[in-house]
């Protein structure tokens, strides 16, 4: 089936990219970059790339305007050398999250029509109905509705798209499947594909510096590349420090304890300034324990901005719930369960060997997050009042 290359245009991540503009598929990179400002008036292709990167460093969602060219199609394969040779995985999530998210908001108006003919050059095994077929029904206290979609997918192609995302409806068995195809809302079927445009931008960290520096190199001996380079790098600089201590929480006493986060808390956010998926219980476990610290509801929503799938409104719905049931973070023993235990990983000497308790007189293990917090602060304030000592005398 030939794609219409209008479509190519509005979304470059397609397979079709490679039949229809063929020329570019096969050029060289260094010469595909040369062209591409010959062609066009480089303040554009500047200003394009440089509004997706500066949106990413804002953390916003969306930029202020989507253009559909063929232009496009060349910013597309430029920003993936920008990512390609800038090889930082911060920046490659947080621009592959928001060019996912924008992708999103444009396949969600398009015709159920050309969603069939996206899924079709991504060469899934897919059904599509013109008439909504029924295949369930939602009970919700005592309201029914009747669940229909356009859409079935071979189960095969739903576990290679949902892969990444570890939500539990999303699993398999939690999904209406018939004949090997699982039903799929619209909606669904397009978070989907977002997740798949947004692996497309994960590029893999160069190992081989030797390469990478040679083909950066190359790059750079294009005066607007190097440009565009270095404004990318400097902005980054100054937003850097702010991405990477940007979790702060501050006590009723108005200190700021994020140095007393346990591992299990330290690599959760540290997924989430990345950009990383992360699961249900990973999600619930931050907000109970940020929650647990009386934390700005504002700053707890923005944690969670950074994920590909963030909706400000229901994630503040679900922070303002959690706080007023009063919800408490769980146990160590509960954390390790779930496999979120980060103790061995970050050879962490409280989790791992406990505390002297005078009460006791033994070492006691730590059961609780919390408790991990509180023996951290004792032990942080003891330090600052020997250092208060030392110096009066």
């Amino acid at each position: 089936m030939e794609i219409q290359t209008e479509l190519i245009y509005h979304y470059p991540w397609l397979p079709s990219l490679n039949n229809i503009f063929s020329s570019i598929a096969s050029q060289d990179p260094i010469e595909f970059i040369k062209e591409t400002f010959e062609k066009y008036p480089p303040s554009e292709i500047r200003d394009r790339i440089l509004e997706l990167f500066r949106a990413a460093f804002e953390n916003l969602e969306q930029i202020m305007e989507y253009k559909v060219d063929k232009l496009n199609v060349h910013c597309y394969l430029i920003l993936k050398i920008f990512l390609y040779i800038l090889n930082n995985r911060v920046i490659t999530n947080r621009i592959a999250n928001l060019y996912s998210k924008i992708t999103y908001n444009e396949l969600i108006n398009e015709s159920d029509a050309y969603i069939y003919d996206i899924c079709m050059d991504l060469k899934l095994d897919i059904n599509y109905y013109q008439l909504p077929i029924k295949f369930g029904i939602n009970i919700t206290k005592d309201q029914q509705e009747i669940l229909q979609t356009n859409f079935r997918i071979y189960f095969i192609d739903y576990l290679k798209l949902s892969a990444n995302l570890r939500d539990e409806y999303r699993r398999l068995i939690n999904n209406p499947l018939s004949e090997g195809y699982v039903f799929i809302q619209k909606r669904s079927l397009i978070r989907l594909l977002q997740e798949y445009v947004r692996q497309k931008l994960i590029i893999r960290q160069e190992e081989n510096k030797v390469n990478l520096d040679n083909f950066k190199g190359e790059t750079l001996k294009i005066k607007e590349f190097k440009e565009m380079y270095e404004t990318i790098s400097n902005e980054w600089a100054l937003k850097e420090e702010e991405f990477e201590y940007s979790i702060e929480i501050d006590f009723k006493s108005g200190k700021d304890i994020s140095g007393s986060y346990p591992p299990c808390v330290q690599e959760t956010l540290k997924k989430t300034q990345e950009g990383q998926n992360i699961t249900h219980t990973e999600r619930l476990y931050i907000v109970w324990f940020l929650n647990s610290f009386n934390y700005p509801e504002d700053k707890i929503v923005n944690i969670f901005s950074t994920l590909p799938d963030f909706n400000r409104e229901k994630t503040a719905y679900q922070v303002r719930f959690a706080k007023k049931k009063g919800y408490i973070p769980y146990s160590c023993q509960s954390l390790k369960s779930y496999n979120l235990c980060m103790a061995k990983q970050y050879k962490d000497e409280l989790c791992l060997d406990g505390y002297y308790s005078k009460k006791y007189e033994t070492q006691r293990e730590i059961k609780h997050p919390l408790t991990y917090v509180r023996i951290k602060q004792y032990r942080t304030s003891k330090i600052q009042k020997i250092s208060k000592n030392q110096i009066k005398k």
